[in-house]
Formats: C-alpha cells, sequence, structure tokens
C-alpha cells in the first residue's frame, strides 16, 4: 500500500444545490479521470469550500453518485481578504504507487496557474 493524496478545486457558477452538484461531480471525476483513480482506492476526500457556498454540502453531492461508503468531511475556507468567491477545494486520499497531477477546473485556475491541467 502507497498512500498519496492529490489536490483540486473548481470555482461555481452561482450559489445553488444544482450548481455545487455539478461542480462537485464534475471536479471528483476529473480528479479521477486524470489520474485514473478508481471509487475503490480512495481512503478518503476533505473538502473546503468558501462561506458564500452554503446552499449544499459537498459530501452530500457526492453521496449521489455513488460515494456513500467513502469516508468525507467538509469544512469552510477561512475567511481571508482578497480570497476568491465560490471556490470548492478537495483533498483526495489515494492508495496508489502512480504520481498524482491536481486539477484546477473554471475560475480555480487563478488559484495555482503552475499546476493548472487543462479542465476542457
Amino acid at each position: 500500500m502507497a498512500i498519496k493524496a492529490v489536490r483540486g478545486a473548481i470555482q461555481i457558477d452561482n450559489n445553488s444545490v444544482k450548481a455545487i452538484e455539478i461542480g462537485v461531480v464534475r471536479l471528483i471525476q476529473k480528479i479521477s479521470a486524470v489520474n485514473n483513480i478508481f471509487i475503490e482506492n480512495i481512503i478518503s476526500i476533505i473538502f473546503s469550500q468558501t462561506k458564500d457556498l452554503d446552499a449544499l454540502n459537498p459530501a452530500a453531492a457526492l453521496r449521489t453518485i455513488g460515494y456513500e461508503a467513502t469516508p468525507l468531511f467538509c469544512t469552510t475556507e477561512p475567511d481571508i481578504i482578497g480570497s476568491m468567491n465560490r471556490i470548492i477545494r478537495v483533498l483526495i486520499t489515494v492508495d496508489t504507487m502512480q504520481s498524482l497531477k491536481p486539477v484546477y477546473l473554471e475560475g480555480a485556475k487563478k488559484l495555482r496557474l503552475d499546476l493548472v491541467i487543462d479542465g476542457k
């Protein structure tokens, strides 16, 4: 067993249940696809979200697509002056031997331009 972690983030269009669901699912699916991660290899997932996203907990969105048995945790980002709005960040802990690539989508690409993988 080799434990590694991968990060990612997405900027959500608006504070609605649907927008958060779509964004969270898209982010996790993109990270999984880029890194060839399968749900059975995920140890846990930690989400953080900015305080302006309060319509839905990201874990609730992910549970709708089969992550009921995966340990999921959510927290609110610190309210830092000048921080981007409507951001959901994720840290996925995985049992894998491969190198993992972070994924930043939509406006969240600005958070780490040095690490951006095209989210098309």
